[in-house]
């Protein structure tokens, strides 16, 4: 049995991908300082730490005391706007413990590292499908920052030096698209506070828990002037990550990777399938762009098809907003008995 660690593996991905991990017969080992995670959200099998990925002595010993295999690195912050205002906080969290992280990987003889990356490292889009050699031009410090420890993760595998007891250093950076939903069966979902993710709060509008919806630029160069995004669901992102993890538990070399479905679809035609999912008609407000916004972010996902045999399951932007709105019906009861 593989032993892998998983850094922010109580937060809303992280926690998806414990599961499936789990569920695949490996032995997880989850370290998160619940900063925007739950410990509820860790699946009752991984073993918990509660401590901050940027604690170098307190990661080494973890990785060489459980014999950790492979890293998979969710732990960062993630929200844009924020970013913008505060960027050195998005670089010392996102850019700075990263580069601790995969120092402790290199001092304690983890070769094998899994990257939760963005789709924002390309910045603007004509809005045709973005592959994976298209340039990267980060418009927003919580981009820079991912980027930066992209080129971190580079430049350790190309340095040709082995980690400690002499294998070589490989990774996969997976860019994400925008991850959204619950899990199929009720039992996960996005729990974090003043969310800023359209479905997640269109799902809080709907439940009563916010006032209104806010659109955000409606001037864009899109089809109906609102930005278009790449929906994915978080079952199927996790999906890819345990496919990465094999990949290069199977000695397969470094690679990047986009993670979404090839779909764009714009916020109005979003909130028109909350709408119809729900029932309910969104009280919505249109008011002037947020800064670090780009126009439309859509996958080219023929890479990853190829390269990790991957297809998605749930494919199916009513279903996502569906699960999404289910899940957010039965959090206020989650949040009550756990906390």
């Amino acid at each position: 049995m593989n032993n892998i660690l998983v850094t922010g593996g109580a937060g809303y991905i992280g926690s998806h991908t414990v599961r499936q991990l789990i569920q695949t017969g490996y032995h997880v080992i989850v370290i998160d300082n619940l900063y925007s995670g739950f410990r509820w959200a860790v699946h009752d099998d991984a073993e918990f730490v509660e401590a901050d990925v940027g604690d170098y002595p307190l990661v080494c010993s973890l990785l060489r005391d459980n014999n950790i295999d492979a890293v998979i690195h969710f732990a960062g912050h993630v929200v844009v706007p924020e970013s913008v205002d505060d960027p050195l906080k998005y670089y010392g969290n996102n850019t700075v413990n990263s580069q601790r992280l995969i120092q402790a990987c290199q001092d304690s003889g983890v070769s094998q590292f899994i990257f939760s990356s963005t789709c924002s490292v390309y910045g603007e889009s004509d809005g045709h499908p973005i592959d994976e050699e298209t340039a990267l031009n980060p418009i927003n410090p919580y981009a820079r920052s991912k980027l930066m420890t992209e080129w971190m993760l580079q430049d350790a595998a190309r340095s040709g030096k082995p980690v400690a007891g002499g294998e070589m250093f490989r990774y996969i950076a997976l860019r994400y698209f925008n991850v959204a939903g619950a899990a199929v069966d009720g039992s996960l979902g996005q729990a974090t506070p003043e969310a800023t993710h359209l479905i997640k709060v269109a799902c809080e509008v709907i439940c009563g828990k916010r006032n209104k919806l806010q659109i955000f630029g409606t001037d864009y160069p899109t089809r109906d002037g609102t930005c278009i995004r790449d929906y994915i669901h978080v079952d199927d992102l996790a999906a890819a990550h345990v496919m990465a993890l094999k990949y290069l538990l199977d000695g397969e070399p470094s690679t990047v990777l986009n993670c979404g479905y090839g779909n764009g679809y714009s916020v109005r035609e979003v909130v028109e399938v909350m709408r119809k999912v729900s029932g309910v008609n969104l009280v919505v407000e249109e008011i002037k762009r947020r800064a670090g916004d780009p126009p439309a972010l859509i996958a080219n996902n023929r890479k990853i098809r190829h390269t990790l045999a991957w297809n998605p399951e749930y494919d199916d932007l009513a279903l996502i907003c569906r699960n999404a709105l289910d899940w957010e019906a039965r959090l206020e009861a989650r949040l009550r008995t756990t906390g």
